[in-house]
């Protein structure tokens, strides 16, 4: 091989085997691994307060999400949505009462020009100490595509340049909070919004799904060099912990909480967009009705079909069917009679329902009865 041979940095399987790399850093064990990783989630869904409460936990040393033990290390937190007033006063709360670590420091104001060379500067000035960055939000500093330009391209190209400068530093973290899309869909990894780009050029994804007015939450994690996962969190007026005395029992406890978050609610959207629905329903309907996509629409109707909700009418099409009775009395009030089954454990709605109004509104209590049959059997799947 020349010297000026294009595979001059080519090495063999022999070189390789011969290797001694260090292992990998955590800032936080199991969750944010050295190198650049995305934070997502919806607007108002306490990003910033999860980031901080770790930030903090690693600038002081000791726990992060109150359960995980933290090496100290140096903190950079560009807050680009906050100001002094606001950080002081959501740090001393999530201190409860200790002094705001010195290890941590706050930038609140960057360009899309001078964030990489800012986050440069402080890597090197903490080289050695295997320093943790986080950047809220990226959109703040995310610089527009060009006109014409292919955007999965300049997605790549921004996440490959946050990468190249966390990479300079061993052991370096960087944790970028951005937002979800608005459409949902079945493959976690789908929800970070804008092209396939920005997360395929990340080394790690962490994805934060939490209902509003809801203090719980899941944490989804993947990435190149951990382990895919979920795991289930608390959210106290701001004070992120981990649900659980670790992330084995946290992963427990979110593979039963993914049916309440991810199954309940969104059954019953799905039976009463089918139960309003004169004709029969398909899954692209309901996707376009709920802003999911076709294939988690399907899996929905799929699952309300085998537990009797609804009824399969032909392929990829499906309809309401009531299993309660009705019948006409003397009076020529209609009454709708709800099994034992139906009554047990739901709510007032659905234990016995008697009208005289018109038809339609008759089916309206019969959908409703349904509704909160549905609400209590699924809660009992948990």
């Amino acid at each position: 091989m020349t010297e000026n041979s294009l595979l001059t940095g080519m090495r063999d399987g022999a070189w390789l085997d011969a290797q001694e790399f260090p292992p990998l850093e955590y800032a936080v064990p199991g969750i944010i691994p050295e190198g650049f990783g995305l934070l997502v989630a919806p607007p108002k869904a306490g990003k910033s307060w999860l980031v901080a409460g770790i930030g903090l936990g690693c600038a002081a040393g000791g726990l992060a999400l109150g359960r995980l033990k933290v090496d100290r290390r140096p903190v950079c937190y560009f807050a680009l949505e906050d100001g002094h007033r606001r950080l002081q006063s959501r740090f001393r709360r999530l201190m409860t009462g200790d002094s705001i670590p010195a290890g941590i420091n706050v930038v609140t104001q960057a360009t899309t020009q001078l964030i990489i060379p800012m986050m440069a500067e402080f890597l090197q000035s903490h080289a050695g100490d295997a320093p943790l960055l986080i950047v809220d939000t990226l959109g703040r500093v995310k610089p527009p595509k060009p006109p014409g330009a292919d955007s999965y391209q300049v997605d790549y190209a921004i996440g490959a340049h946050l990468k190249a400068c966390i990479d300079s530093t061993r052991g370096a973290s960087l944790v970028v909070v951005h937002h979800t899309r608005k459409q949902e869909s079945s493959d976690f990894v789908d929800a970070v919004s804008g092209t396939a780009g920005i997360a395929g050029s990340a080394d790690y994804l962490l994805v934060l799904s939490r209902q509003r007015h809801r203090d719980e939450a899941l944490l989804s994690v993947t990435g190149r060099d951990i382990a895919e996962a979920e795991y289930a969190l608390r959210c106290d007026e701001g004070l992120w912990t981990l649900d659980g005395e670790s992330l084995a029992s946290a992963a427990s406890t979110a593979e039963q909480r993914r049916v309440s978050v991810n199954r309940s609610d969104r059954s019953v959207d799905i039976l009463a967009i089918v139960a309003r629905s004169a004709e029969p329903v398909s899954p692209a309907h309901v996707a376009e009705k709920l802003s999911i996509d076709n294939d988690t629409a399907g899996k929905y109707l799929r699952r309300l079909a085998e537990v009797g909700a609804i009824e399969r009418t032909g392929r990829g099409l499906y309809r309401y069917t009531s299993e309660a009775s009705e019948t006409q009395n003397t009076a020529g009030q209609h009454t709708l009679d709800v099994s034992e089954k139906t009554i047990k454990g739901s709510s007032p709605v659905s234990e016995h329902i008697r009208t005289t109004d018109t038809p339609d509104t008759h089916r309206k209590q019969i959908i409703s009865a349904k509704l909160s049959q549905l609400r209590t059997d699924l809660g009992a799947q948990q």
